[in-house]
Formats: C-alpha cells, structure tokens, sequence
C-alpha cells in the first residue's frame, strides 16, 4: 500500500474534500515526474531535491495540472500526437473563433512547427513556447485588421446589392490572402451595420421628425465603428501571455471533457470574493462564449428566472440602467458586463438579448437582493375532471451542509408531501424543470420517499471501482400516482432521480426528448502545491476535474444520454445545441452491470396513449413541434445583406417565434391553489413576497406542460393500471 507521505500534496488535499460517494480512489502511475529535458539539461520534474533550470510559473501551473489531470480524471487521454493536433486546433479555435483574423497559411505554419509538439510540451521534454507564439501571431494579426476596419466603415454601403454572409463559424473557413481577410470583414460589418439602419428604419416609422435612408445609414455605421473601436481595445487587452496561457490551459482540460476547468488565480479570488459578497443583481450568471456574452444558468427564483422572457443561451448584446440609453456590450469582458448589471436595490436594469432564433428583445428588471429563498420547494394543489393533485416544484437540489438546522431539500420535500396528503390529494408531480442538480445525498432520500428501499445510482470511477448509493428507509411517503416532469436543462442529480422513478417503474416521466445528460462528478483541487508541500499563497489558480460517472439501476449511464421520457412533448428549444452531447469532448455513454432492485408492476401504456392523443390534437403542441423545425432551418441559412431580404427573413423569424411563445400558455388556466398550512408563508406576508408568489403560481396555471402533466396523473389515478406498493 501507498504510504501517506509518498502521495501527493493534492491527492491528499482531495481525499479531504470527497463526499460519502466516493468508495475508493487508486492513483496511477505518472510518467511527468521522471526526469525530462529542457535545453537538453536535465532535471527532475516534480519531486526531488535540486533541479538544473528552474520551471517559470507557466511550466509550474502545466505541470501540477498535468499531474491532477493523469493522476485523477476519470478518462485520462495518451498524450501523444494525435492530442497534440486536437490541442492545436482546439487552441487556435479559442484565438479566432469567428475566422476572421489569421490567415490560413498562418495555422499551416504554426501546424508545422508545433502541431505534433503540443504533447512534448505538456510533458515537459520541451520549451513551452506554443501558446504564446500562437498568440502573439494572433495579436500581429489583430493590428492589421484594425486600420482597415475604419476604412471600410468610412463609406455608406450600398444595402439594395444581393450577397450574402455565412456565419456558420464550423462551416467557413480562414481567409486565405489578405484581400479575401479583409472581404470578410467587409461582410460583418456591413450586416452590423444592416442591423442596426433596420432598427433606425423601424424607429423612423412613429417618429415625429424623420430622417433620410442616408442620414440613417451614417448614424449606424458611426455606432458599429464605436462599437467595434471598444471591441477592439477589449480584444487588445486581452492579447498578452497572461491570457494566452489562461486560454491554452482551459482548451487542455476541456480536452479532457466540458466540465474540467482550470481557474487561474484571479478568476479564483474574484469567485471566491462573488461568492461572499452582498450585493443586488438579478441572478443570471454569464460566460463568454464564441466571441460573446452568453447568459448562463439562471439562479432559481431569482428576478431573471421569474421573468420568463431570460433563457440560457441569450446573447448579452448591450445593457440599460432604467430608462437610459442602452450600452452596447460589444467587446465587454465579463466581470465589466457583471459590474453595469448589478447595482442598488429596487433599481431597474434593462437588458437587450439576442433570443437564439435571432429576435432581439429588451427585457426590465428590478435588481433584488439574491437569496437562496426562491431556489426552495414550493407546492400547489389543482384540480382535473374532480381529481385533486399535488404540483411539487425543486428548483434544485439544494442542500446546506455547513449548518444542521439549514435548509435541505429531501426534509423540504417530505413536509411537502405530508402537507399534500393531509390534504388528500390523489396524485402527485415532480417538477424538475430546468433543474440544474445538486446533492446527491438529497436525491437518494427523495427517491426512497416513492419506494421501499433499494439502490438509487451507481458510481464508478475510473479504475471501475463502484459504489451503490441505497435507500435503506422501508417507508414509503406517497404509494399513489406520480409524475416528473423534466427538459433538456433537467441534469445530473434531476437525471438520477428521474432515473430511478422510471427504472423502479414507480411514475411517469414526462418531457422534452431528453434530458441535459450530464452524468459525470466533478471536484475542484487547488495548484498550490509543490514538492509535496502546500504553498502559503496561490498563484497556481486551481482545476476543476472530472472523477466519476453516474449509472442507473439499470445499469445504463445517464452520460450524454440523459434520460428520455415515457411521455415525450414538443419542445420549443428541441433544436437547439444546449445538450452535453453537443460538446465535442463530452464522455461517451456506456453501462455497467445492472443492480439488484424490485421494480414496480405498474402498466403506463394505457396513459401514454391518452397523452399521445391529446398532444396530437393540441394545435399549440403542433404549432411548437412545426415552428422549431422551420426555425431550424431558417437560422442554418446564411444571413441577406440586401435591406428587402433581411427584413424578410427577420420577419419569418419574428413570426415563428412569437406564434411558438403564444402557444406556451394554455387558455384555460388550471384552478390552483398554494396549501393551506402555506397561506400565510406565501400570500400573508410582505407585498413584495406576495407579488412574487402570486406571479409564480399565475405562471404554473398557464404552463402548457404543467396543464398535460395534469391530465396525465389524473389518467393514472383513474387507471385499473395502478397497483400500491
């Protein structure tokens, strides 16, 4: 056995902080701590007494990353050649994204000087010098590019010409001279441009004093010079071997798979600081992502996620404090579009977003303190064909470690049911909806509430140790109907319960075609360690790994898959690339062994049927199923630079779009009421709580889906199917 003073400082650290999960962890051999070679002087690399050439910070960071990364990931990658020409692309992707600044006999000859090195480097056998020669050629570039961008905006474009611009950034390719660079750029800014004189065409239409096509075509180049004039002292800025590194080392680990990170050091003091803080915002986190700033995960019950009009995916394109005149974000960092977000309470902030289908929309909110309150359960009682049923809503699976008496879902959960039963309902629904996860701890409790006992999920790690996490508790909270609903942001610990109610045979599921299809565990390790010893401050940052996968009872992962539904309903983000399996370095799915369960001999063919027949007669689920397989095709076509046929095609969208958001509700709202031991908690309260809890429950009794889940459980409860436990 491995003495404790012979593993590594960070294999310590992690033991430290794995949860009750984690059966075992075996640590494979490195080969990065065998003497390497730099300037043909070697040395040892990790471990050891004296070295000839001292690591600089970047060789230290590469290495301890590659240590956790061979040591602990759950699919560690042979670092060879075939790596080395993933990582080049992969990295030169992360500099130019859009194709528009290096050319392609650049990426040729970076390829064969360093296409097949990358891996010697991350091993330390050679100079680390790729990023930044990648780099630096990359910001030789970005000044070329800068002096004629004036140029070309420096002169009206002539919007009655027919051509077209392709933004399929996977489809282009880089320009090959300097004319064909510089064509391109001609192209985007001319559809900026475009967008922006549509916009001032619009708002000449109710205008008291109107202005020319001329006059209108100069103000929006002026504002796409301002634009791009800021874009580019953002872009500029970020061109130096700080970056360049911090961007190299994520597109390694993320080679690994989506969800290992690294975090360098100043991105790890201001989360940690974020973290403590107060401060009033609206709960939306953002992520720069494909040259832009994207919205990411809404915080449950936070003002953007009571809003109904902010999704995951939206692009941030400018920001407005009340009624303002907006700032466009163009070039923005994220902390710099984090910090004109947030401000006082009670204050409003207006966000202009790109929608995915293209439409542009302004959304207002008013900044609220952020709290964990709208992120606990909540229930309400309706009624279907004199059936009374229990609607249950986790936003996610929240738990509070630090203190006994804290909030914890499962506890939450089963007061939730014992106050539905005392109010004798007779069927009852999950709703993990746009559940991100959470305690794993928490799911195996809520799903023993539905069974007897037995196991909820397997975990594995990499070297196929496995563990069965079980519910050991004989009682049964509810025995009667059940249904969850999910969708494709239902993930990880919403995909294991889910799992575990269909495998059990215990409910129904119902949803969009599949979960999100995240089934892997991650951690994150501090690279403040050197030599075996833990060093006092952290200039290393830290990496977040990926240990363990996720497998149902039935054996199958829910890795990349997800779970898929036994009621499916048309989704209007369907086509979207939201899903883990649209990452290119997801892990595959595979399954294990199945586990030893009793299932349930509940028969849901019959309600299936009946849910199948109504979606089908359903004009609203008709128009979203038709309308997303029309926006799919609309938005993989290539963008009109003539003014008639953009608003053509904007039109089209605009159309589709809004037919699609009003079918989302239901015209007939659902009776539906809080509990009555909630009265007070919701409704007697603060105008403010009650404003808020009204609108929630006003938003449930309209869902389009919540109204089919509903009749799918009054189908079981009438159903001879239904046999207790």
């Amino acid at each position: 056995m491995t003495s404790k003073n012979s593993v590594p400082l960070y294999m310590l650290l992690f033991i430290g902080i794995t949860f009750f999960a984690f059966k075992s962890i075996k640590f494979a051999p490195n080969k990065l701590r065998q003497t390497v070679q730099i300037d043909g002087t070697e040395f040892p690399n990790s471990e050891g007494n004296t070295t000839a050439i001292e690591l600089n910070k970047y060789e230290k960071i590469i290495r301890n990353v590659m240590l956790v990364l061979e040591d602990l990931h759950y699919s560690p990658r042979t670092l060879d050649d075939a790596f080395s020409k993933q990582l080049f692309n992969s990295y030169i992707e992360a500099l130019d994204y859009s194709k528009d600044v290096l050319l392609q006999t650049d990426i040729d000859n970076l390829s064969k000087q360093y296409g097949s090195k990358i891996d010697d480097e991350l091993q330390l056998k050679i100079k680390t010098e790729f990023f930044s020669t990648a780099g630096e050629l990359y910001k030789k570039r970005l000044l070329e590019v800068d002096p004629y961008i004036t140029e070309i905006l420096s002169k009206p474009f002539n919007f009655n010409q027919v051509e077209t611009l392709s933004v399929d950034v996977e489809k282009n390719k880089p320009p090959t001279t300097e004319a064909e660079r510089k064509d391109v750029w001609r192209k985007k800014l001319k559809l900026m441009t475009l967008e922006r004189y549509a916009d001032l065409q619009t708002q000449n239409e109710t205008a008291k004093v109107k202005k020319t096509d001329a006059a209108m075509e100069k103000e929006a180049r002026e504002k796409v010079l301002k634009i791009i004039n800021r874009s580019y002292a953002g872009m500029k800025r970020k061109t130096n071997t700080e970056d360049f590194f911090n961007s190299f080392m994520n597109v390694v680990t993320q080679a690994y798979d989506p969800h290992t990170d690294y975090m360098p050091p100043v991105e790890q003091r201001s989360f940690n600081e974020e973290m403590s803080a107060n401060y009033f915002g609206i709960g939306a986190q953002l992520k720069e992502e494909d040259g832009s700033i994207k919205i990411g995960p809404l915080t449950p019950g936070s003002p953007a996620q009571k809003s109904g009009e902010i999704n995951v995916g939206d692009i941030l394109v400018a920001v407005a404090q009340g009624d303002k005149t907006p700032e466009d974000i163009t070039g923005y960092t994220t902390p710099e579009c984090v910090r004109i977000i947030r401000g006082k309470e009670n204050t409003e902030v207006r966000l202009t977003l790109k929608k995915a289908d293209g439409i542009i929309k302004i959304v207002k909110i008013i900044r609220k303190k952020l709290n964990l309150e709208g992120n606990l359960v909540r229930s309400f009682v309706t009624q279907q064909e004199g059936k009374k049923i229990g609607v249950i809503n986790l936003p996610e699976f929240y738990a509070d470690f630090e203190n006994a008496n804290g909030h914890r879902c499962a506890r939450e959960v089963a007061e939730e049911i014992e106050k539905l039963r005392s109010e004798n309902v007779e069927g009852i629904i999950m709703d993990l909806r746009n559940n991100g996860g959470g305690s794993l701890m928490d799911v195996v409790q809520m799903v023993g509430f539905f069974i007897k006992d037995g196991p909820v999920v397997q975990v594995k790690g990499r070297d196929n140790d496995i563990s069965i996490q079980k519910d050991k508790d004989k009682s049964v909270l509810w025995d009667g109907p059940l249904a969850v609903m999910v969708n494709e942001f239902s993930a990880s610990a919403s995909e294991i319960f889910a799992a575990a109610i269909q495998d059990y045979g215990r409910g129904v599921i119902i949803g969009s075609s599949t979960t999100y299809g995240k089934g892997t565990v991650q951690r994150q390790i501090p690279l403040n360690f050197e030599n075996n010893k833990l060093l006092e401050t952290n200039d290393y940052g830290s990496i977040k790994v990926t240990l363990q996968k996720f497998y149902r009872v039935n054996g199958g992962s829910t890795q990349l898959k997800g779970v898929t539904p036994d009621i499916q309903l048309p989704d209007m983000y369907e086509y979207l690339k939201y899903r883990e399996r649209d990452n290119k370095t997801a892990l595959g799915w595979d399954e294990i062994n199945k586990a030893n369960i009793t299932s349930s001999n509940l028969n849901f063919d019959e309600v299936k049927k009946l849910s199948a027949d109504r979606v089908s007669k359903n004009s609203s689920f008709n128009i979203i199923k038709t309308n997303t397989l029309l926006l799919d095709k609309e938005l993989d076509k290539n963008y009109s630079l003539n003014y008639t046929g953009y608003k053509a095609e904007q039109k089209t969208i605009k159309d589709l779009n809004k037919q699609i958001e009003n079918t989302m509700k239901v015209r007939d709202s659902l009776p539906a009421n809080y509990l009555k031991a909630d009265t007070d908690k919701y409704l007697n309260t603060s105008e403010d709580k009650k404003a808020n809890n009204t609108q929630f429950l006003k938003a449930m009794t309209k869902d389009i889906y919540i109204n089919e889940a509903v009749k799918v459980v009054a189908d079981l409860i009438k159903s001879k199917a239904l046999v207790k436990q």
